[in-house]
């Protein structure tokens, strides 16, 4: 599971996963247990012709911007980032279909169709394309306290810990497991 939202001072809230369950209270038996940290961007064309640095850029030269389908993690944390910056994705030039995954966003913008869009570090790599970092978000497993002692949990939680998927995300890149089976949380 992963959330986005802004603190009080409009930063991006790096605990926001804890703080959704902290606020559910039918959860009175959550445990939140980190799988890894994932970077998301802006995903450029090679060579950024347009220059951007960040999504003030995108709003200000108009480029034109590959959307994700509303509910997705990359399409919530460009909500919150155009909070932050007092836009909405009205004030953002949007190429008209929504890219189902962040590989298709990325061939989007590969052939031409938008100049930018949000997607992973690794979407972007794999593409061949040019990326601008925005944010490193946490991606967390949730689930009730219970369920963390079975016995498939337990042998999950020693897989996060192996050497073959640290190595299967530096392959990848933009992906950090280092936090993975750190309990994060506990109701």
């Amino acid at each position: 599971m992963h959330f986005h939202g802004l603190d009080a001072s409009g930063n991006l809230a790096s605990d926001a996963n804890v703080t959704a369950l902290r606020d559910a209270p039918d959860l009175h038996d959550a445990l939140l247990v980190a799988f890894a940290r994932r970077e998301q961007g802006l995903v450029l064309p090679p060579g950024n012709p347009k220059r951007l640095r960040g999504l003030a850029d995108v709003l200000a030269l108009g480029a034109r911007m590959a959307m994700r389908q509303q509910g997705t993690g990359a399409q919530m944390l460009l909500d919150v980032l155009l909070k932050r910056a007092d836009a909405t994705t009205r004030d953002l030039r949007r190429v008209e279909t929504p890219a189902l995954t962040g590989p298709d966003l990325a061939e989007m913008v590969r052939a031409g169709q938008a100049d930018c869009g949000v997607a992973t570090r690794a979407a972007a790599r794999s593409a061949g394309l040019d990326f601008v970092p925005l944010v490193w978000e946490n991606l967390d497993l949730a689930m009730r306290q219970r369920s963390y002692f079975r016995p498939t949990m337990q042998a999950l939680i020693r897989f996060l810990s192996e050497r073959r998927l640290r190595q299967r995300a530096e392959e990848l890149t933009g992906y950090d497991p280092s936090p993975a089976g750190q309990i994060r949380f506990a109701a």
